[in-house]
């Protein structure tokens, strides 16, 4: 065998094929489990839509799951007016966007003392506020409930001069179950920060609140608007404690109004699923205008080794 024929034969070398057949039959498996899944969850709430754009009275005669005779939007203008949908919603808005701003805001403070001052204590302080979340609400309500009664307020904040009754007691007890949670996601996505922005920023003078404020914040912009997806969703479709902290039948949220569509003898449950579509598009929207933060929070750090 000579030199050019020595030299040429791996040339002409064809790489073996890989196991593609294995790999692309996993990954059709997983698209097929993925789409299942996704059906699953979506099932519920394509029936609530399908039956609010049905007549009671067909869908009693033919079943829920039977083809349509008749489609139409009154059952979505009808929850809208006699539920009073248009109150609870703003009423909502009062707990839920204070409640979810002050969240981040403390949060994000106790986060960057544990995980960029490096404070002393830090993870007992972090072990805390994540075992916070592990305390059922249920325990606490009774506690709660005569707290509030004695705490004075002026009457400019609540019209009992009292915590209880007032947005402020539905506010503050979302705002000490959830801070915990974000504490916990927070702290773990500064350490993932790099240290030499902020030790570069220490050589040129920056405080602790510029180092919080103007660098460590921005960068943990994905974080934030992935939280404030969750928490908008947590605190709007919350019922327990604006029940139980709230007698004023007008200072309610919007989960109350579905209970309004109800009648004492009989419930029309095309009009409540008519509601209930209403009462879920708000915190949709959060997520289709956030998704974008959102999914970047939830996948970050996950390419690193």
């Amino acid at each position: 065998m000579t030199l050019a024929t020595a030299t040429a034969e791996p040339a002409t070398r064809t790489p073996a094929p890989g196991p593609r057949g294995p790999r692309r039959r996993g990954r059709w498996g997983t698209h097929i489990f993925l789409l299942a899944v996704s059906l699953a969850f979506l099932a519920p709430l394509a029936l609530a839509v399908y039956a609010s754009l049905r007549p009671y009275e067909e869908t009693a005669l033919h079943g829920y799951l039977s083809l349509p005779d008749h489609l139409s939007f009154d059952y979505y203008k009808r929850a809208y007016t006699e539920s009073g949908m248009g109150k609870y919603f703003a009423n909502t808005m009062i707990i839920a966007i204070p409640a979810v701003i002050l969240t981040l805001f403390l949060a994000s403070f106790a986060a960057f003392a544990i995980a960029r001052l490096r404070v002393r204590g830090g993870l007992v302080l972090l072990m805390v506020f994540t075992a916070g979340n592990l305390l059922p609400q249920q325990v606490i309500v009774t506690p709660l409930y005569v707290l509030f009664r004695e705490i004075p307020l002026p009457w400019w904040m609540s019209d009992s001069l009292s915590m209880y009754d007032s947005y402020w007691a539905v506010m503050i007890t979302h705002v000490g179950f959830q801070v915990g949670f974000c504490v916990f996601v927070l702290s773990s996505f500064m350490r993932s920060l790099p240290q030499e922005i902020l030790e570069a920023a220490i050589v040129d003078g920056a405080g602790v609140w510029t180092q919080y404020w103007r660098i460590t914040l921005p960068l943990c912009r994905p974080a934030l608007a992935a939280l404030a997806t969750l928490e908008f969703t947590w605190i709007y479709n919350d019922f327990l404690w604006a029940l139980i902290f709230i007698s004023n039948p007008d200072k309610l949220p919007i989960t109350s109004s579905l209970n309004n569509l109800r009648g004492q003898f009989f419930t029309d449950y095309n009009l409540l699923a008519a509601g209930s579509v209403l009462v879920a598009l708000p915190t949709i929207l959060v997520f289709l205008l956030l998704q974008r933060h959102f999914i970047a929070g939830l996948t970050l750090g996950s390419s690193k080794g």
